[in-house]
Order: structure tokens, then sequence, then C-alpha cells
């Protein structure tokens, strides 16, 4: 279904592209007739660095299968590192709360 709904939201990351690692600031996901995929509309994603210019850029084109199955295993994949689990490791400590 083409619907025109966009959804843009703040991100903390990194992603590489054609000049190598850059540090993402935002995304933006939408359904649209993709550039590059075989399908008559699919869910787009671009993560992007605006400072950065244009090729500070990251596209992904998914049809509705492969989107729905990215989502699953994003949340599988936090719901089993359990809640803080990704900020804590990546600030060296433990993520088990202190009482």
């Amino acid at each position: 279904m083409y619907t025109y709904h966009t959804e843009r939201l703040e991100v903390a990351g990194s992603g590489k592209g054609p000049a190598g690692w850059f540090p993402l600031r935002l995304a933006t996901v939408y359904l649209d007739h993709p550039q590059h995929a075989s399908a008559e509309h699919t869910l787009n994603i671009d993560f992007l660095n605006p400072e950065q210019g244009p090729s500070a850029r990251v596209a992904v084109e998914l049809g509705e299968e492969s989107a729905r199955a990215l989502a699953g295993a994003i949340l599988a994949a936090l719901g089993a590192a359990g809640p803080g689990r990704t900020a804590a490791h990546r600030l060296g400590r433990s993520a088990a709360p202190t009482v």
C-alpha cells in the first residue's frame, strides 16, 4: 500500500558510505516506489547525517515481508540482550542494575 506516510527520527550510530564510516544522525522510513529493488513499492529506510552532505547517506529498500522480518529480528536481538544492555556494554559496564 502506498501511503506517502513518512517517519523521521533522530538516531545515534554509524553508517558506511563511499568515503568510509560516518556518524548517523537521522533515519527516515517511508513507503515509496523503489529506485533499485524489483518491486512496485518498498519500505525505504534512509540513514543519514545532514551536516555531512548527500554522500553521508545509506539507503535501504525492502519488500514488505523482509521489512517485517527485519523489524522482528531487531526486536528479538534487543530483547535477548535485555533492557539497557547495549548502552551499558558500549560504556564498558554491567547492565545489571544497582540496588
